[in-house]
């Protein structure tokens, strides 16, 4: 249906090229942090469905146990990342500022945290579904920022044939080298992961996007690349956002997915390496998604590293176990600072979606005053989907949302932050999309 495969390597139109900052972290290799005292487990940290508690006060769980369970499809059950006693299902801060139900668990400081033993599937032997299925009960997401089953991913409607696999080791957000350290530190795995992949959708056919500015990741996975597969591993240039999948399809095969379209509308799965890695998992150790990399970086930390993280572990203890922060430290900021949102308590816990700690100092937090738009037309040269930010800000200050939706595609918007990037005007661009797309959700609900 879509032809022969064709390559155009890294030539996504627009977008922009901030300051990396990766070199803090990216070269330190990933390493386990100590189970803190107590886990506290939300039971909405996924796209789709929250989870749906199965436990109460007092009920022991062993690490891998099942806290809550999946509540419909696209819904993926969370479990237990160390050993303790449950002591409240109730409300707790959640990284988005709100209060949500959580699972805290006292973890046993006597326990040697060895999971119970568990079937460990041997996936050559399963049908598709039933590796699938396995996904579904390990709990994986993805783990690139926007935690969307992957069990769901995983099962494309059959009206949409696929041809390629593309996976993203992009990782083009500043600061964050959770991906380049998965794939420098678990080549292997992640390779393990593509093997699977392809045998549950029927594809022989794998892109590896890495950019050119990890070329120790690009060596690593060229070495570790199975020799029976048909995996390809390309370097592409940097710019961001490639690591969105809808620019990655366009960089790296030269398809557009279409207005309100997935990349499997144009035959195309997008996976990133994390995510390949947990699948992985499930079928080496027969552990759910309880653990994943986290960067703590930024130069308000003294400590800057890489850690395998158990979910459900304060930002607090994660800060501390990093050295704490400096005297100038600002802000701390979940995820990068283009896409990512500032944390108000630091007792809120890493989730699955927690790619990284970033920690501003005053000096990176230059406060700029809001001025009137010029209509210089920089945010429409940005901008990667092709909207136009300059109208859609002005929409959404007077609160014409319907408009914002109906006549300029306000849905397509990535929230990538661009056009804010290189407003010269200081216009709060993408802040101003987020908070009009929750107004326009909030409406659908009430009408």
């Amino acid at each position: 249906m879509f032809g022969t495969l064709k390559m155009h390597l890294g030539r996504f139109r627009h977008g922009v090229h901030p300051p990396e900052h990766k070199a803090l972290t990216s070269h330190l290799p990933v390493r386990r942090l100590p189970f803190p005292d107590e886990i506290v487990l939300p039971v909405r940290q996924h796209a789709g469905k929250p989870a749906r508690p199965i436990v109460k006060p007092g009920d022991r769980v062993e690490r891998g146990d099942m806290v809550a369970a999946a509540d419909g499809w696209v819904s993926v059950p969370i479990h237990a990342s160390a050993a303790g006693t449950v002591t409240d299902v109730g409300l707790w801060p959640h990284q988005d500022g709100s209060y949500e139900t959580a699972v805290r668990i006292a973890v046993d400081p006597n326990s040697a945290q060895a999971p119970r033993a568990r079937l460990i599937p041997a996936w050559e032997g399963l049908a598709p579904k039933a590796i699938v299925e396995a996904v579904r009960h390990g709990g994986v997401v993805g783990l690139g920022g926007a935690a969307f089953p992957t069990h769901v991913k995983l099962s494309p409607p059959e009206d949409k044939p696929l041809d390629a696999i593309v996976i993203n080791g992009c990782e083009c957000e500043p600061y964050l080298t959770t991906d380049h350290r998965m794939m420098v530190d678990y080549p292997d795995r992640v390779h393990h992961g593509i093997r699977i992949m392809m045998r549950v959708l029927g594809v022989d056919r794998v892109l590896v996007g890495i950019e050119k500015n990890k070329p120790d990741a690009i060596e690593r996975m060229r070495e570790t690349a199975p020799k029976d597969l048909d995996v390809e591993i390309l370097p592409l240039r940097v710019r961001y956002p490639q690591g969105a999948e809808k620019m990655l399809v366009e960089a790296v095969l030269a398809r557009e997915v279409p207005s309100g379209g997935l990349p499997m509308d144009v035959g195309v799965i997008v996976q990133n390496v994390g995510s390949v890695a947990s699948i992985a998992e499930i079928f080496e150790t027969g552990l759910p998604l309880i653990e994943r990399v986290v960067t703590v970086t930024g130069r308000g930390v003294k400590k800057p590293a890489n850690l395998i993280v158990p979910v459900g572990t304060k930002i607090r203890d994660l800060l501390e176990a990093c050295g704490g922060l400096t005297d100038d430290a600002r802000e701390v900021v979940s995820g990068g600072p283009m896409m990512g949102a500032a944390i108000a308590n630091f007792d809120a816990p890493v989730m699955k979606g927690t790619t990284g700690i970033v920690v501003l100092r005053d000096v990176d937090c230059e406060e700029r005053t809001q001025m009137p738009c010029i209509r210089c037309g920089h945010c429409l040269d940005a901008c990667p989907v092709f909207l136009n930010p300059q109208v859609l800000g002005k929409f959404a200050m007077n609160s014409r949302y319907d408009e914002m939706a109906d006549d300029h595609h306000v849905w397509d918007c990535m929230l990538c932050g661009c056009c804010s990037y290189v407003c010269p005007s200081h216009i709060p661009l993408s802040q101003l999309f987020a908070a009009s797309r929750t107004a326009l959700r909030k409406s659908k609900a009430t009408a």
